[in-house]
């Protein structure tokens, strides 16, 4: 017999259905909390952001530029940042959530930087909570039905990305916070209609412009929302209305002015900029993308949107399309609420606020870096879609007798599954990719994607290496940004004292190695870690140091030497460089342990520059670059690198040392093949002897490396009287035995005039060879900074720079300073 069942005294039993009801009230919150725990409890597991330093420096340097215009006389409270660091283009970042996170850090008086960082962790975290809750509150009001609103902030916390970098990225998840803020109190203005809540508005849009510019987009909706409110309105509204929006925009106005000192002086002219920089930053990079390393001015216009489908789980996708086709639908058959002040009218706000500005960054040809990460504040709307997704899924399944509960068992096991993943892959969430391109194949994905662009894993890779040699005390390089120096002051006080950090060309026990580049082989042949992810790595660490490595990795490298002895080396330098079928070996003896190491550079020049990996075929002056690291053995140092599989040219050997071997910033330089240093100075000494040519002279077309030579010495460009200046360098277009390329060449060359940039233009014969940004302008536009290909060897200076392989119409190049222009141009002039 089972006993009898207990009874509940009345006094529980009355306070039961009030728990209850508690519960369902304040569920987002509390849902919101358990988030917020769970975060603070996993905080110190993330890494380190590779902007961190710069978001400091720029909230800093804002700082100091109030309290110089206050007349204070106080030193800098933070002396320790080091704002001269700063370029001019950072100034046009906003200060509205970087300038609280510095002076939370001052008010704490933090000054151990692991202490600094964990704090910044924390708040942007917290923030992003605090968006979350928003999105609750917001879907409450637009559907009315507390499990939707909960559905609608589980999409918001749950995306792997977002999550990693909610504790990371003070730049763009903010941004995406704030206009989850914007997006609440829009729908709350225009429900109340009262001054204040359109004054509370035009604040957050302030603020949200000031974070970034892009944030002004909902001013001209906010606007046009209420213009269609006063054409629809009877004539008592009118004023009103009018009064409404004049408060906004004076809101939206002073608060954006106030929030952006740099401004005060001029503001039209830094919004001109500010706009001109989220278009045109002047800072290109290389972006691997579906298996081809790509400028981040020249991407395809799927860029942000395959990003998106990619790393997104595909619950949220497939709620967020049917959200999508939900609203276009009803839109088209309900037009007339599209223009009236209705939830209809607002999920149109919301369609246009996900779609309109990537497609804006598209068609302009906008530089973007790392995924999606410009766009990551279009997730706002997105996941509130596909709330409304979810909402109508289950509206549509309610007349099935088992739809309703299945619909919901499905969704909370996709959630689950995302959850689920997330935990699995902590702290790493935003490497996270989905089933549309997540393969079992090792490396599928690192040789089509950026697996680690903000190189976060490199905490975890330092927290091995310390844990493997308890006792030891490493040096540990790679990264650049000092990344690893970065990171040693966010580690334990402990880990500290046995962690040091070397240069790029320092000596180094480890090297933590970052795989971006498809085209360059692995040459650890020992690796001590691997950090991977889906079968990809995102993060080597191989040792230097013969003593770390297993004894097959020191058989393997000793091998090597000993088969490089047999051939006849091509350079004799610091390094004896050695040349076969599939390698350079770089082989210094008698190397003491004392001596820094050298950084070899290796550059090619191929015949065909369409068969090399992107970006270098499709931008003028194509090639490719190569770093490779030191071993030591013994007393023996040896570099050992793979070939490219396409055909190589010219090789330029380059060998950079901050010791003893050769004067600081004297770079030991030699070219291989054909083109040595005697040959190159014999070339332009023909050219000299030319006289120059007409203005009309024809450029020859780009020869067939097979046909022969195509000009018997290099054509002179002739100075361009507009400049106004005489050139600093004489430039030669050179095209014989199958090259095709421009040489700059200067005796008595200065520092100065080494480290003046370059600009070149380059105008095709057919339009359609540029990319699409730049057919309006007519001309490839191509700066560059002299190192970049070529050196100086002794007090001159020389630099070879390979054309694009399309016919050309015209040349000009010179040498440029952003404060004074053009000092200097040559040009030559083609067919018209």
């Amino acid at each position: 017999m089972f006993p009898p069942p207990l009874a509940i005294p009345p006094q529980l039993s009355n306070r039961l259905p009030a728990a209850r009801n508690f519960l369902t009230r304040h569920s987002g919150l509390i849902l919101c909390a358990l988030f917020l725990l769970t975060g603070l409890a996993t905080a110190g597991d993330y890494g380190l952001s590779l902007d961190e330093l710069t978001q400091r420096q720029i909230a800093q340097a804002n700082l100091n530029h109030l309290l110089n215009r206050a007349g204070s006389a106080s030193p800098p409270a933070n002396p320790d940042i080091d704002t001269a660091q700063l370029i001019p283009s950072d100034r046009y970042y906003g200060i509205a959530f970087e300038l609280p996170l510095l002076l939370a850090e001052q008010a704490l008086g933090l000054e151990d930087y692991s202490a600094v960082h964990r704090l910044r962790l924390i708040l942007t975290h917290l923030f992003f909570i605090v968006g979350g809750y928003f999105c609750y509150r917001l879907a409450c009001r637009l559907f009315n039905n507390r499990l939707i609103a909960l559905l609608a902030l589980l999409l918001f916390l749950l995306h792997p990305r977002l999550y990693a970098h909610s504790f990371v990225n003070s730049k763009d998840l903010p941004f995406l916070t704030l206009l989850m803020i914007a997006l609440y109190l829009l729908e709350r203005a225009f429900r109340r209609d009262t001054p204040t809540a359109f004054l509370l508005l035009g604040i957050a849009v302030g603020l949200l412009t000031n974070l970034r510019i892009m944030g002004a987009m909902l001013i001209p909706a906010v606007i046009a929302m209420r213009a269609l409110d006063l054409f629809y309105g009877g004539r008592p509204q009118r004023k009103h209305h009018l009064l409404t929006a004049g408060l906004f925009l004076l809101a939206a106005g002073l608060t954006w002015y106030a929030a952006t000192p740099y401004a005060w002086s001029n503001p039209l002219d830094y919004l001109t900029a500010s706009l001109d920089l989220t278009v045109n930053h002047p800072t290109i990079l290389r972006q691997l993308f579906q298996g081809e390393l790509l400028p981040s001015n020249a991407l395809p216009p799927h860029y942000t949107l395959t990003w998106f489908a990619i790393t997104t789980p595909p619950l949220i996708l497939l709620l967020g399309l049917i959200g999508l086709a939900a609203v276009v639908a009803r839109g088209l058959r309900r037009p007339a609420a599209l223009f009236r002040n209705t939830r209809l009218r607002f999920a149109l706000l919301l369609l246009a606020a996900l779609l309109l500005p990537p497609l804006a960054a598209a068609l302009l040809g906008a530089n973007q870096y790392g995924g999606w990460r410009h766009f990551f504040f279009a997730y706002a709307p997105f996941c509130l879609l596909a709330a409304h997704g979810g909402r109508w899924l289950l509206t549509a399944l309610a007349r099935l007798r088992p739809g309703r509960p299945a619909a919901i068992a499905l969704t909370a096991a996709g959630l689950s599954l995302v959850l689920l993943q997330m935990t699995q892959i902590h702290p790493l969430q935003y490497s996270y990719f989905n089933f549309l391109v997540s393969r079992a194949a090792p490396e599928h994905l690192r040789t089509r994607y950026e697996m680690d662009y903000w190189r976060f894993s490199y905490r975890d890779a330092l927290e091995y290496l310390l844990t493997l040699h308890p006792h030891a005390s490493l040096t540990v390089r790679g990264g650049g940004k000092e990344l690893v120096a970065r990171y040693r002051k966010i580690l334990p006080p402990a880990a500290r004292q046995r962690l040091q950090t070397a240069a790029a060309n320092r000596r180094a026990d480890y090297e933590l190695i970052h795989h971006i580049d498809p085209s360059q082989p692995d040459l650890a042949f020992n690796s001590a870690y691997r950090r991977r992810r889906y079968h990809n790595t995102l993060i080597t660490a191989r040792p230097l140091n013969a003593a770390l490595m297993s004894a097959a990795a020191i058989a393997a490298y000793r091998e090597i030497y000993r088969q490089t002895l047999t051939q006849e080396p091509i350079l004799r330098a610091d390094y004896t460089v050695y040349l076969d079928d599939k390698r350079l070996t770089f082989v210094r003896e008698n190397c003491p342990p004392e001596s820094p190491d050298a950084w070899l550079g290796v550059k090619f020049f191929p015949h065909h520059p369409e068969t090399m990996p992107a970006p270098w075929r499709d931008n003028p002056g194509s090639y490719a670059t190569f770093g490779n690291s030191t071993v030591r053995l013994d007393d023996l140092c040896l570099a050992v690198l793979q070939l490219p599989d396409y055909a190589h040219g010219d090789i330029i050997l380059m060998q950079r040392n901050l010791g003893p071997w050769r004067p600081v910033g004297q770079p030991l330089w030699q070219e291989l093949h054909s083109l040595s240093q005697p040959a190159l100075n014999e070339l332009i000494a023909q050219g000299r002897q030319n006289h120059p040519p007409p203005a009309a002279a024809s450029i020859p077309p780009a020869p067939n490396p097979g046909a022969g030579p195509a000009a018997a010495a290099p054509i002179p460009l002739i100075p361009n009287p507009v400049a106004g200046r005489a050139p600093a360098f004489e430039v030669f277009l050179d095209q014989a035995n199958g090259r095709h390329r421009l040489l700059y060449a200067k005796k008595n060359c200065s520092p100065a005039d080494y480290a003046t940039p370059v600009f070149l233009h380059i105008a095709p014969v057919d339009l359609a060879a540029l990319p699409p940004h730049r057919q309006a302008s007519g001309f490839a536009n191509h700066d560059f900074p002299l190192n970049l290909y070529g050196g100086r060897p002794g007090d001159d200076c020389i630099a070879i720079v390979p054309l694009p392989p399309y016919p050309i119409k015209s040349l000009r190049t010179g040498q440029y300073l952003p404060e004074q222009g053009e000092l200097w141009a040559a040009e030559l002039a083609g067919e018209r």
